[in-house]
């Protein structure tokens, strides 16, 4: 028992940064209408140029601010194509696209970090925050649950309660129309990309020691992320967050179980698949009458 409950606390960290993710996921999709597949990529890109710029001398928390910024830019160069030439495509056509750029950005970011070779990145909050049950649990670990709580509760209040989420919202329901009432569509747009690159860029910044530490694997946490924003059904930030939280849990539990240790990638596959068989229950269950 004791063993379960240490592989779930050594999950608390996945847990923490895939809900911040999911929620990222959801405050794009909420706001500019898009199943974004870059989150993780673009992360990942300010993640590795942390450690381009610590190879060039910079010290730590410079890095991870400069590191932090690429990220920005990224997600906001993402939010700019999106917003340039594909604002009234549908939302279909604009998932493709991210799913496109996904691509494209691994393979420069496989080309620009030497492919597959293994980097080592830097723990930014080592230590132990306190002791659980006799079990250490990490202050990363608390830091990402605490981040991702923090967005959640600030993205539910940004929208509901300031001017600007109410444009954001009427941005997401009807462009068209948000900009003839003299919303500012692109500016805003390309705003909602860049926080959430700035996000999911400090999140991978933390989790990054305790994953694969090549471009690819780093990237590919955004199917993770995908699942827990399926758990809120891309609109409940709530849900979101215990998605991600559930998924990272689970996958830490697994480690327990030696046989089932090396599987643990497949968690977030297996609630994509719960969560769209529960979702079509009420049409099964019409067939079955």
């Amino acid at each position: 028992m004791n063993a379960l409950f240490t592989s779930a606390v050594a999950g608390l960290t996945a847990a923490g940064a895939y809900a911040l993710l999911g929620v990222c996921a959801v405050f794009t999709y909420r706001l500019v209408a898009v199943v974004n597949f870059t989150g993780a990529a673009i992360g990942t890109a300010g993640t590795f140029s942390m450690i381009g710029f610590i190879a060039l001398g910079l010290p730590l928390w410079p890095a991870v601010a400069a590191g932090v910024a690429v990220g920005t830019l990224a997600g906001a160069a993402i939010g700019f194509v999106m917003t340039r030439w594909f604002s009234e495509a549908s939302a279909t056509t604009k998932a493709a696209v991210t799913a496109a750029l996904l691509v494209g950005i691994v393979a420069m970011g496989l080309r620009f970090t030497g492919g597959q070779h293994p980097q080592e990145f830097p723990t930014l909050f080592p230590g132990s925050a306190f002791r659980l049950a006799g079990v250490e649990v990490t202050i990363a670990s608390v830091l990402t649950i605490v981040l991702a709580v923090a967005f959640t509760m600030l993205a539910d209040l940004f929208l509901n309660r300031t001017n600007i989420g109410l444009h954001l919202r009427a941005l997401s329901a009807r462009p068209m129309a948000a900009e003839l009432l003299g919303v500012r569509v692109a500016l805003l747009s390309q705003l909602v990309w860049a926080v959430t690159g700035a996000f999911t860029t400090f999140a991978l910044m933390i989790i990054a020691p305790q994953r694969s530490p090549d471009f690819m694997s780093l990237s590919l946490l955004v199917v993770p992320a995908l699942a827990a924003a399926l758990v809120g059904a891309f609109r409940s930030f709530r849900l979101a967050l215990a998605g991600g939280l559930m998924i990272g849990l689970i996958e830490g539990l697994t480690s327990a179980f030696g046989s089932l240790s090396q599987y643990r990638s497949i968690v977030p596959f297996l609630v994509v698949l719960a969560v769209l068989l529960w979702s079509q229950r009420g049409a099964r269950w019409d067939e079955a009458r």
